[in-house]
């Protein structure tokens, strides 16, 4: 029993170290480089909705910061209202990849397409979990468009029975805090 309460601290202490890189230059393991993640990155911030005219209003939509090292992008939307949502960005291999945790419940999983243009990543659907595409509503699709670096759309296509869903993840247009 005092064997086993030794060990469990000296094994979180290790997986600790290990999870600091290089104890002796103090360094972390490079992250993957991957330009699509490097454009979430830049994201960082408070975005506001903007109004017909295209100027911020004092409503804050996302909160985007980068975590884990510079390796993941956390996005909170709609901070602090009862449809608040999160959506993570990270890298697979050579994809972006997003898990959106969504109110109704589901994390549908969406890879960036490679072949987006230069000012936009659009993510298309790869799976999830708690859901069935086939019949449960839920977030297929999302395009973010970077107008500038001070100006976003972001257009979602949400699915349910199977289908595109026409009352659901409508765009937003989103103006960065100053």
């Amino acid at each position: 029993m005092t064997r086993r309460l030794l060990i469990c601290p000296a094994l979180f202490f290790a997986l600790q170290l290990a999870a600091y890189g290089d104890e002796k230059t103090g360094q972390r393991p490079p992250v993957t480089a991957n330009s699509d993640l490097e454009k979430m990155k830049k994201l960082a911030g408070s975005w506001l909705a903007a109004d017909e005219d295209g100027k911020p209003t004092d409503q804050v939509m996302s909160i985007i910061k980068v975590t884990a090292g510079g390796s993941v992008v956390h996005e909170t939307l709609f901070p602090g209202q009862p449809h608040e949502m999160v959506s993570i960005y990270s890298v697979d291999g050579p994809d972006l990849v997003m898990t959106h945790y969504c109110v109704l419940g589901n994390q549908p999983r969406m890879k960036a397409d490679r072949k987006s243009a230069a000012n936009q990543i659009r993510f298309q659907f790869a799976g999830g979990s708690n859901l069935d595409p086939t019949k449960d509503k839920h977030m297929h699709e999302a395009t973010l468009t970077m107008v500038d670096k001070d100006h976003i759309e972001v257009n979602g296509v949400g699915w349910d029975s199977g289908a595109p869903a026409k009352e659901m993840c409508c765009g937003l247009k989103l103006v960065r805090k100053q």
